[in-house]
């Protein structure tokens, strides 16, 4: 029925000074690694983020579901709310984090995928503007890619926007966030989904989507291929 399960585990990653909690996921046979990017006070702990990293390990890709704030951090942020929307500092952690997963035992490919919800599509986005060589792919979940704001044009990597119909905003700002993109871009709405995708199906259409994306652009590079197509 199902594939194998995956092994996890929990692992502490040092960032500029910080130190990140984080998940991680291992399937039994894989080719890429997908690093979430969290935003908007949530965490490593988001049920809809753990699903899609079940559903991601099925399709035997590694998942690392790191925290992007540290636990001062968090409290600080749970009564301000105002670091859940410093992408500055979220696009930081992001790279920092991305920067650990290559050079880690994790990968065999010095590549990787990035998932971002809400303000963590901005700091993804940002993240593979300034890593164009680690970064293959990135997909957003109802996110904010307008908040990467002038990183978009020099974002080329393949990009997938997947919004909820019934989140008419964050669709329109999803558009014109779209049209800025350098490379391959797809705007993916929903039926009847809302912002947090919690209908039937929502999510399940949503892990679909992003591991087929994933897996077309996480494809080994053959060693000998220097040049770029698409």
């Amino acid at each position: 029925m199902s594939a194998p399960s995956a092994t996890h585990r929990s692992v502490q990653i040092p960032v500029a000074g910080a130190m990140l909690e984080a998940d991680v996921g291992m399937p039994p046979t894989h080719y890429g690694a997908v690093l979430f990017a969290h935003g908007s006070g949530s965490g490593r702990h988001s049920p809809r983020n753990r699903y899609v990293a079940d559903q991601l390990n099925s399709a035997g890709l590694v998942t690392v579901l790191a925290d992007l704030l540290t636990r001062d951090e968090e409290l600080l942020d749970l009564r301000t709310a105002t670091l859940r929307f410093d992408i500055g500092l979220l696009a930081a952690r992001v790279t920092g984090v991305a920067d650990w997963v290559v050079n880690s035992d994790l990968v065999t490919s010095p590549q990787i995928g990035l998932f971002g919800a809400s303000t963590g599509a901005a700091a993804a986005l940002i993240c593979a503007a300034t890593r164009p060589s680690t970064v293959r792919a990135v997909v957003s979940r109802g996110g904010r890619p307008d908040l990467a704001d002038t990183h978009l044009t020099a974002v080329r990597q393949p990009t997938l926007l997947i919004v909820g119909e019934r989140d008419p905003v964050v669709v329109e700002l999803n558009r014109r966030a779209a049209r800025k993109l350098a490379g391959e871009t797809r705007l993916e709405i929903v039926p009847g989904a809302t912002h947090l995708f919690e209908e039937p199906g929502a999510l399940e259409l949503v892990a679909g989507l992003a591991g087929s994306w994933f897996r077309r652009h996480l494809q080994p590079v053959p060693a000998d291929d220097g040049g770029h197509h698409g």
